[in-house]
């Protein structure tokens, strides 16, 4: 096993201080997706508000993000798309001239239409664009964005709680400065939209770490390789349930060595979907908050330009100690494990700590299979040719983000569009969001329902089971 520092380049050792900005929209945890949706974009402003009062940000440069404009959203979605998301509200849903796109744009139960639904995309698409830009003017080593890492989201349609892929458009501002951008994604679903959006050139690589088998999106083989140019530089990383610290790590560092070897990437890209951690209410691994994050340890030691990106996770607690911890091991600090007492304090009981321990499910990913997997795709990375050529032309111009002052993370700004009491999901609840393996199935359809023990989830309106 490799030692707990990661490897390191030549450029830098990992005790090496970064330089780390980070994005943060105040009122993104207002946008609601509705009752007993399992999306809650309160989780962001949990996190952020661990990370104040464990002190990160005073350890981070502090950006509040400058929203997308549907031109710089236009540079990956369709124009019919973006017009569509920028104009329809839950008031104009019912005129014709927006229900008969529903379908189209797959916009329904799993990606509703909500109050400021374009706003709260502009909010997470700028944090990702205004982190390459810092990345591109060499303005920071480390860039983040938790409010990001929307990474279902197609060029014409809504997908699995995403309607822009803000990591598509973030990859896009990178490539006008770096030659070869590498995408790796530890999500418990499979990265579809991004992998998608570069399947056929080699300037981008792809690596997804998911679930596989009757589980959204359905996608994500280990024989999906890419096409044409991009042909071997799509790498993806099939498990079973249960897959825990121990054997993630044994597949994550071997293959993300090679990946760095043969490819060697000018920039990282890291999307740190959160429902990959034990007891999520929609997951089905069983990583540690740590066993997560080793993942930002390992890609952080090798000094290469890095944005980190949010994702899924739906046990709202353990995202907010996921994405805490994450900017911990981003600024290279260690936080206490006693939680600090903030504004949702309550939310962490009874432990009120930082880590949480992992369960005793099976882990279903055997030795045997985690050496075939870890074989095939070495081999994979192995038909690679070392730094592949890129023709680089005239740069095209950087996207320019006005700057804006530093926001005063001490101060809560007033709620904008929906101040409603209870946000939370008990992990020890029934699985009410069940998902399919076929990719244009919903990414999760509520089932049966049972009393809430601790009373902090929403009310679940009732929806007829789908198949």
């Amino acid at each position: 096993m490799e030692s707990e520092g990661g490897a390191s380049l030549p450029s830098g050792p990992d005790a090496k201080k970064r330089r780390v900005t980070y994005f943060y929209e105040p009122t993104v945890g207002d946008y609601y997706y509705g009752q007993g949706h399992p999306m809650k974009p309160h989780r962001i402003r949990m996190a952020h508000n661990l990370i104040v009062h464990y002190g990160l940000h005073r350890r981070m440069e502090i950006n509040r993000p400058f929203p997308a404009g549907p031109n710089d959203i236009r540079r990956f979605h369709s124009d019919d798309y973006v017009d569509f998301l920028a104009s329809v509200s839950p008031e104009t849903l019912a005129e014709s001239s927006y229900s008969r796109h529903l379908k189209r744009f797959n916009v329904g139960e799993d990606c509703p239409v909500f109050d400021g639904l374009f706003g709260f995309c502009q909010a997470s698409a700028g944090g990702s664009i205004g982190a390459a830009v810092k990345l591109n003017r060499q303005d920071a080593d480390i860039a983040l964005n938790w409010a990001g890492g929307l990474h279902h989201a197609k060029k014409s349609e809504a997908s699995g709680f995403c309607y822009v892929n803000d990591i598509v458009l973030g990859i896009l501002e990178l490539l006008k400065v770096h030659k070869r951008v590498l995408y790796v994604d530890i999500d418990v679903h499979h990265g579809d939209g991004v992998e998608e959006a570069f399947y056929t050139t080699d300037r981008v690589m792809t690596v997804s770490f998911h679930k596989f088998g009757d589980f959204f999106p359905g996608t994500g083989h280990i024989k999906d390789v890419g096409a044409g140019t991009g042909k071997n530089y799509a790498l993806n990383v099939p498990l079973n349930d249960g897959m825990d610290d121990e054997s993630f790590r044994g597949l994550f560092r071997p293959i993300l060595q090679k990946v760095m070897e043969m490819y060697q990437p000018d920039a990282v890209v890291l999307q740190c979907g959160a429902d990959s951690l034990s007891g999520d209410r929609l997951g089905c691994f069983n990583l540690s908050v740590k066993g997560h994050a080793d993942c930002l340890r390992f890609l952080r030691s090798f000094n290469v330009p890095l944005m980190v990106l949010g994702g899924g996770g739906y046990t709202i607690r353990n995202v907010a100690r996921c994405w805490c911890y994450e900017t911990a091991v981003a600024v290279g600090v260690e936080p206490d494990n006693k939680l600090p007492y903030n504004e949702y304090y309550e939310y962490f009981g009874p432990d009120y700590t930082l880590h949480i321990p992992p369960s005793n499910m099976e882990n279903l990913n055997s030795p045997k299979e985690m050496e075939a997997i870890r074989n095939t795709l070495l081999d994979q990375l192995s038909r690679i040719p070392h730094t592949p050529s890129v023709p680089f032309q005239t740069t095209p111009p950087t996207t320019q983000v006005p700057e804006e002052a530093e926001e005063n993370m001490e101060e809560r700004p007033k709620p904008r569009i929906w101040d409603g009491a209870d946000y939370d999901s008990d992990p020890e609840e029934d699985k009410h969001w069940t998902k399919f393996s076929n990719p244009v199935s919903q990414h999760a359809v509520k089932t049966e329902m049972r009393d809430d023990a601790d009373g902090m989830e929403d009310e679940k309106p009732n929806h007829p089971p789908c198949c």
